[in-house]
């Protein structure tokens, strides 16, 4: 990507995907403004989003040319037990930041899911109807359509299970499948009906700041844009790649072809890129090339 004085500002920053976007756009010299909460360390803002007043402050100080807002509550089983409060972050917090970002200039990005879809009629294109099956994609279609309400210039890209170099394990869906794969003497199945499409977190950074550059270059281009993987993977295909990648039995592991237990997923969510790919905007890790990237050091840790 070419070099250009940008500046960001990342809700989220702490978060796995908000760490990433934050490398990235440090790496194109674009100025970065970070806010976090619950782990707001060295170098972010700590900041309470659902804070109306807070995020004025900080919009009207930083006035940033593109906010990428990636803070949410994404586990759909913790989702099922505090709406509520989950609905405050992932909607109210999400319109309120729009309309901000409106008022001081600022382009904004809304970092979606592809839990808005069920997951019966793959591949799912940016116009298709979404019908999410649970709580979590609930709260997050009605946050898109807060977003693209609050801010008529607004963008949602929609993205699916996301896996990188995590803080501890249980950070992403996919890593903390590690755990599992190296719990050798203990059978266990695992889920091989929910077809996902995994990516690494530094191809979403990627595709994020090329969509920043085109929404700075062109005022008119706005609404829905999605980003699949390139593989079809079930959670048991997952601990199998992972297995296999850092030399590990996967021999106790069978798969459940039954959907999975907790709140219900979309079976094959898999999302249609054309509209991204049609402003030559791409990025792909393989998964197992991302993932032994990821958790080769948690595993050099415990030998």
């Amino acid at each position: 990507m070419e070099k250009q004085n940008i500046k960001i500002l990342v809700t989220g920053a702490s978060g796995l995907l908000g760490r990433a976007i934050i490398k990235t756009a440090r790496q194109l010299n674009w100025e970065v403004a970070g806010l976090a909460y619950s782990r707001a360390g060295p170098g972010l803002e700590k900041v309470d989003i659902t804070i109306p007043s807070q995020v004025k402050a900080v919009l009207e100080r930083e006035q940033p040319n593109c906010i990428i807002h990636a803070a949410a509550e994404r586990a759909p089983d913790k989702v099922e037990n505090k709406y509520d409060e989950t609905r405050n972050l992932n909607v109210t917090a999400s319109e309120n930041l729009a309309t901000l970002a409106r008022s001081v200039g600022s382009r904004i990005i809304y970092i979606s899911t592809d839990y808005v879809f069920d997951g019966s009629h793959p591949p799912y294109r940016v116009d298709d109807v979404p019908e999410p099956l649970n709580k979590y994609g609930i709260t997050k279609l009605e946050g898109e359509k807060a977003v693209l309400a609050g801010h008529p210039d607004a963008a949602v890209l929609r993205v699916p299970i996301l896996y990188g170099p995590v803080e501890y394990l249980d950070e992403s869906a996919v890593t903390t499948l590690l755990r599992t794969v190296q719990a050798s003497d203990t059978p266990t199945t695992v889920s091989n009906y929910e077809k996902r499409y995994p990516m690494h977190v530094a191809a979403v950074a990627d595709i994020v700041c090329q969509l920043v550059t085109k929404l700075l270059q062109n005022p008119s281009l706005n609404g829905i844009f999605q980003w699949s993987g390139q593989e079809q993977l079930t959670k048991y295909d997952m601990c199998v790649a992972i297995a296999e990648v850092l030399s590990l039995q996967h021999s106790h592991i069978t798969p459940d072809n039954k959907p999975a237990p907790g709140a219900p997923r979309p079976y094959d969510s898999r999302m249609d890129n054309s509209r991204l790919e049609e402003l030559n905007i791409s990025a792909h890790v393989p998964f197992k090339e991302g993932i032994r990237e990821c958790l080769q050091e948690w595993v050099s840790q415990e030998q």
